[in-house]
C-alpha cells in the first residue's frame, strides 16, 4: 500500500460518524431498527432496573433470564444483537454461557460484575465477552459498554466472514488488530474510525481488509526504516 493510498483514504474517518451501519454499532434510537438485547440477571431486581434502563435508553429487550443456561436458550432463539449477562448465576455461570454464545458467533456479550469479581474478567474476555460493566452502574456506564461491545462484534464477524479457516480467521483479526493501532497513531483515528478506514479501502481497492492491514504494517515498518 502507497503512502498516497493511505493519505487518499484519511477522510473516511470524518464519515464513520454518519455511517456507523457499516460496522454494526450504530447507537440506539438513530434509526428505526432498536437494538435487540436479552438480559441474564438472576437478582430479580437488578434484571428489572437494567431492562428499565436499556428501554429508556432506546434499546429493545426481548428476552430475560434468571439463569446461564436459560441465557444460551434465549440467545440462540431470539438471535439478539446483544446480551449484557451477570457473571455469577445459577445453572450455569455467566463465563460459561458467554463461552457457547461467543463460539457459536450468535451476539456481542456484556458483563456484569461486582466489584470484588474482577479478577473474573479476564477469563470473560478469553471465553468472548466483548465489554463488562462493574456494579452499581448506570446510563453512562451501559450504554458505553453496549456499544463497544457491538461495534467489536461487528468487526471480528467482518473479518471472520472472508476466510472460513479458523486459523486464518484468528491470523487476520491480529493483523487487523495491529493495523488499526498503527493507523489510530498515525492518522489520529479512533479505534472504530480505524477499522471503518481499512474496511472502506478493502473494498475500494477490491481487496480483502486482511490484505490492506498488511499493507498498512508493510508501510509503517518502511517509514520507520527510513527515520532510521
Amino acid at each position: 500500500m502507497s503512502a498516497s493510498e493511505m493519505q487518499g483514504s484519511t477522510a473516511v474517518g470524518n464519515t464513520v460518524n454518519s455511517d456507523r451501519s457499516a460496522t454494526g454499532n450504530g447507537s440506539a434510537g438513530e434509526s428505526g431498527d432498536r437494538p435487540r438485547v436479552v438480559v441474564a440477571e438472576d437478582e430479580a431486581l437488578i434484571r428489572l432496573d437494567l431492562v428499565e434502563l436499556l428501554e429508556e435508553q432506546g434499546y429493545e429487550v426481548v428476552g430475560q433470564a434468571g439463569d446461564g443456561e436459560e441465557a444460551v436458550a434465549l440467545a440462540t432463539e431470539l438471535e439478539p444483537d446483544l446480551v449484557v449477562m451477570d457473571v455469577k448465576m445459577p445453572k450455569m455461570d455467566g463465563i460459561t454461557a458467554a463461552d457457547k454464545i461467543a463460539e457459536d458467533r450468535i451476539c456481542a456479550v456484556v458483563m456484569l460484575t461486582a466489584f470484588s469479581q474482577r479478577d473474573l474478567i479476564e477469563r470473560a474476555r478469553e471465553a468472548g465477552a466483548m465489554a463488562y460493566v462493574v456494579k452499581p452502574f448506570d446510563a453512562s456506564d451501559v450504554v458505553p459498554a453496549i456499544e463497544i461491545a457491538m461495534a467489536r462484534f461487528a468487526e471480528i464477524r467482518a473479518v471472520e466472514d472472508e476466510v472460513s479457516d479458523l486459523e486464518e480467521r484468528l491470523e487476520s483479526r491480529k493483523v487487523v488488530d495491529q493495523a488499526k493501532g498503527i493507523l489510530q497513531t498515525t492518522l489520529g483515528l479512533s479505534e472504530p474510525e480505524a477499522f471503518r478506514w481499512i474496511q472502506k479501502t478493502a473494498m475500494d481497492l477490491r481487496k480483502s481488509m486482511r490484505d490492506v492491514a498488511q499493507g498498512v504494517i508493510a508501510h509503517d515498518g518502511g517509514r520507520d526504516r527510513s527515520k532510521r
